[in-house]
């Protein structure tokens, strides 16, 4: 009978036991098989109650953890707090960026604040130039009104 284009190893077929050979004990399987099942299922009941008993003593550790135990001091560990723990009344010291931040707000807000009254020198000068400007615009709005006036008065002398 052909096996088609693969051919398997002749090591690695598998033979399976029928329902009769199971029941006579005549099955292909090693008798050695069900002392190491039994062994195994010793070495599993034993190691369930020593990692029991690990469990009380100390967490499992990862890798060489469990091996070494040296305290890492420049490893941070989280401080977990509960929200009924944390004291409200006790203010928390800003960093020096924040200060600075902050610091730098308020100075603006009071050099805005001076800048709407006119004490800033900036402010002065700008006030300064819209006085000009208006003083200017008043000029000139005087001036075409006076030009406007004397083309009037030549229409009105030329109709006569």
């Amino acid at each position: 009978m052909g096996r088609g284009k693969f051919k398997g190893k002749p090591t690695g077929r598998r033979q399976f036991s029928t329902p009769e050979e199971m029941l006579a004990g005549t099955s292909s399987r090693p008798r050695t098989f069900k002392r190491e099942e039994a062994e195994a299922e010793e070495n599993e009941r034993s190691e369930e109650e020593s990692e029991e008993e690990s469990d009380e003593e100390s967490e499992k550790k990862k890798g060489t953890q469990g091996v070494i135990e040296i305290e890492n001091p420049n490893m941070v560990k989280q401080k977990n707090l509960k929200a009924r723990d944390i004291d409200i009344e006790k203010t928390t010291e800003l960093s020096r960026r924040e200060r600075e931040e902050i610091e730098k707000q308020k100075s603006h807000e009071r050099y805005m604040k001076l800048q709407e009254q006119g004490k800033t020198e900036q402010a002065r000068k700008d006030l300064e130039r819209l006085a000009l400007i208006r003083q200017q615009r008043a000029e000139a709005a005087k001036k075409r009104d006076e030009e406007k006036a004397a083309r009037d008065q030549k229409k009105v002398e030329a109709r006569k």
